[in-house]
């Protein structure tokens, strides 16, 4: 067949601007698109008649497991149920163009009919839906039809509307650097395409020409709000349009063969590096958006019914009889022989094991062995600030492992970051490795869980803590949980370093501390190191292990003469969990970190001129936190302060001092007391910053206050 040649007449369903092209189409929505695209349209005659009869079977079992699902969530078998109807066509199409294993998928949650392309069975299905044990996406973790399968390359689903968009590129970008010939699935539903996500995504894909094809499944509701609510212009095919170096393809994606030409040429196009694609298809949604939803209160039955006529299945019979490849009687076959199957599946997933109660806090982080050699002896090197020290652990970590890369705002070529921790870095090792990212914290995180899906280890900057906010979303419901709701089959191990702290004259968005936050998220190691010597044993460690990192640095400590110390060698790395008795006493225990060890250790030797011995315990890593530690010096000197920047009120001292009451109540002379930063944010002033943040006399006094009880 003949190449379609563009047109510059606007199609009824084009935005009136773009040179789209219109081919003839079956189904109600003509095919359009924008980009260098050989479409070539295809009907039953080409394809073996075997290969569509498996097709159809799969789309009818993918419809019957919809169905069963929701005669099990009656009979109190099932939990939650999120439909597949009406996007069987439009996911049977491509996922016949993927490679299970080679290409990689980045789902969302209604997506079964690509997951039963792929490989998978009823029966994982049924083991999904009632949540087993012996469930292959998550061991019973995540809800139904969120599915995870790493053998082919299925990334695990968070149930947050467009978090599936930031990693497809991650991992896309991944593909690109290690030469693979593959290409990224993204998918969406119309609603999704309105979360600021699915933007930084398509801007970053354009930009670097990412092998990601994103499909959008329009099926014109977001739970209960059409789309003509939720998007400019009624498509994201418009939305889409203004991104150079995206192509875009809008189709009848009820329409199993219009959508499988339009899908080829995309995938060709993406796989001969030109690029990604923006494919949005028009569907219907012939259940409500999940089980908890009715849609009848919405829709109307007259638009209901018109969407039935519209089915995807009944459009594959249809064209499929009028080949010759289906009859009646052949039709009653197969359908009939898929609620057999389907009905077998579910009694044998019900039979299965439950999961264990005590497996419950199992895979929230990495289980394995690291092999790694910790440091004993102290460092002997030439002394160094801790803003060096950081920058050569990145160096030596570079060195030995080609996987390590480093990237966020402003950290390539000579600038290397606003305090320089990165520089040099792009020189050394390539724009490959080191590299800046656009100005968008989301994008950061969100592309680190692809990158470190695919095999990388990211090692990426966030410019302040004040600016971590906008990732918030990927930080917490993608990788914090990232391998537990996998069952440990995946990990996303990455190093997300984030200056932070005031004492700076940094006003409101320079000064926050930001550990209490995410130190309530399981799935995190969090480190804050106080010297140069911690922070390249530390950081050097991270780089090394399996699970998410925040390690967060002290702004103020960069260059202090406080934190310089001799440098350790590149073999010098520091265990987690592990804190540092800064120096040893016998009256009171200091409980610290960060940028408060210095300031605790200046008051320690004012109290030590009054014939009074403070232990100052520097806790390191807050997340695992040393405990053992601690109470060992608490059960010594039987009083403690907890010393900390942040704000006193739910502060991450207010944990330690909680523990250590609870654990040593019967040896303490004196309450537990903590000292920090007043309940406000930071001001920009030097008087009022220094009323806010805790001053080395309000340490003295506090500590005096908790001696003289």
């Amino acid at each position: 067949m003949a190449k379609a040649s563009k047109s510059k007449k606007a199609s009824p369903a084009g935005d009136g601007a773009s040179p789209d092209v219109e081919l003839a189409a079956n189904g109600p929505t003509p095919l359009l698109f924008d980009g260098d695209f050989d479409v070539q349209p295809v009907g039953p005659a080409d394809f073996d008649s075997e290969k569509l009869l498996g097709i159809y079977e799969t789309m009818l079992t993918s419809r019957r497991l919809d169905e069963k699902m929701l005669t099990l969530l009656k009979q109190g078998k099932g939990f939650f149920h999120i439909g597949c109807a009406g996007h069987e066509a439009t996911q049977a199409a491509i996922s016949t163009l993927s490679r299970a294993g080679k290409d990689w998928f980045s789902m969302y949650y209604r997506d079964m009919m690509m997951y039963l392309m792929l490989g998978g069975s009823s029966e994982e299905v049924m083991l999904h839906h009632m949540a087993k044990a012996d469930d292959p996406n998550s061991g019973g973790r995540q809800m139904a039809e969120h599915f995870s399968n790493k053998e082919r390359n299925i990334l695990p689903i968070s149930s947050s509307v467009g978090a599936q968009f930031l990693p497809a590129v991650g991992t896309a970008l991944a593909l690109q650097r290690d030469g693979k010939d593959a290409y990224v699935y993204c998918s969406c539903g119309d609603g999704a395409t309105s979360q600021g996500d699915f933007h930084e995504a398509l801007n970053w894909a354009a930009r670097e020409a990412a092998p990601v094809l994103f499909v959008v499944q329009d099926n014109g509701y977001a739970i209960s709000v059409p789309v003509k609510d939720q998007t400019a212009g009624g498509s994201a095919y418009k939305l889409a349009r203004g991104y150079e170096g995206l192509a875009r393809i809008k189709v009848d994606g009820t329409d199993f063969f219009q959508t499988y030409s339009a899908a080829k040429a995309a995938i060709e196009h993406i796989r001969s590096g030109k690029g990604p694609v923006c494919l949005v298809a028009d569907l219907v949604r012939l259940l409500p958006h999940s089980s908890s939803d009715n849609h009848a209160k919405y829709r109307t039955p007259e638009e209901l019914e018109a969407e039935k006529r519209e089915d995807p299945i009944l459009q594959m019979e249809n064209r499929l009889m009028e080949a010759g490849i289906l009859t009646p009687e052949k039709i009653e076959e197969l359908r009939k022989e898929v609620q057999k199957n389907v009905d077998a599946a579910a009694k044998w997933a019900d039979e299965q094991a439950d999961p264990d109660p005590s497996t419950a806090t199992d895979h929230v982080l990495y289980e394995g062995d690291l092999d790694l050699a910790f440091e004993a002896s102290e460092p002997s090197g030439e002394p160094i600030v801790m803003v060096d020290a950081i920058n050569h652990a990145m160096v030596e970590e570079m060195e030995r492992n080609d996987r390590v890369i480093v990237y966020g705002e402003d950290v390539a070529g000579g600038k290397g970051g606003v305090f320089t921790a990165t520089r040099e870095l792009t020189a050394k090792f390539g724009s490959d490795r080191c590299f800046n990212s656009p100005l968008a914290e989301a994008s950061i995180i969100g592309t680190a869980v692809g990158f470190s899906s695919a095999g990388f280890k990211p090692v990426v900057e966030i410019q302040f803590g004040d600016y971590i906010w906008p990732a918030l979303q990927h930080l917490r419901n993608q990788v914090a949980s990232y391998r537990y709701r996998s069952n440990g089959e995946w990990g996303c191990p990455m190093v997300v370093r984030v200056p932070v702290g005031g004492y700076i004259h940094g006003g409101l968005c320079h000064s926050q501390n930001i550990e209490a936050f995410f130190a309530h998220m399981p799935g995190f190691q969090i480190a804050m190191p106080s010297t140069a010597a911690d922070a390249k044993g530390l950081l050097k460690a991270a780089i090394r292990m399996e699970d998410p990192i925040l390690f967060l640095e002290h702004k103020a400590l960069y260059r202090s003469a406080a934190a310089r110390s001799p440098e350790p060698d590149q073999d010098y790395l520091l265990p987690f969990g592990k804190a540092r008795i800064v120096r040893e006493g016998t009256d009171l225990t200091i409980v610290t970190y960060g940028m408060m060890v210095h300031k605790s250790v200046t008051v320690a030797r004012l109290l030590e001129k009054e014939g009074v011995s403070v232990e100052i315990i520097d806790l390191r890593s807050l997340l695992p936190v040393d405990m053992e530690t601690v109470m060992a010096s608490v059960l010594k000197t039987n009083r403690a302060l907890v010393v900390y920047e942040d704000h006193e009120f739910v502060g991450y001292g207010a944990e330690l001092a909680a523990k250590i009451a609870d654990a040593a109540f019967e040896h303490l002379d004196a309450p537990v007391r903590r000292l920090a930063g007043k309940f406000s944010p930071v001001a920009f002033a030097d008087p009022l910053e220094r009323e806010l943040l805790p001053q080395d006399e309000d340490i003295l006094n506090a500590a005096k206050g908790v001696l003289a009880y």
